[in-house]
């Protein structure tokens, strides 16, 4: 699957066939990621990081249209709901 996409991939860089089909499965396992999992997943990521729940919110709402395939916008209590239920 993706083969076309792989031989790319090993012809445009140093990558080996199985590292660039590797490449190819993670970024669309990335893309894959329903919007849910992406708000748990980036809120227990900045969470990580030190940041407070506002600012959490603020930037996975300001980083949402720039998915794939964006989400309807989500009002930060939406967000809230997300991860809290």
């Amino acid at each position: 699957m993706h083969d076309e996409l792989v031989d790319h991939l090993t012809r445009s860089t140093t990558l080996r066939k199985g590292e660039a089909l590797r490449v190819v499965q993670d970024v669309l396992a990335y893309f894959d990621e329903t919007t849910e999992a992406f708000v748990r997943r980036r809120h227990r990521e900045l969470q990580g990081q030190g940041l407070v729940n506002a600012e959490i919110f603020e930037r996975i709402a300001a980083e949402l249209p720039y998915r794939a395939v964006a989400p309807p916008e989500l009002s930060l209590r939406q967000l809230r709901r997300l991860v809290y239920g």
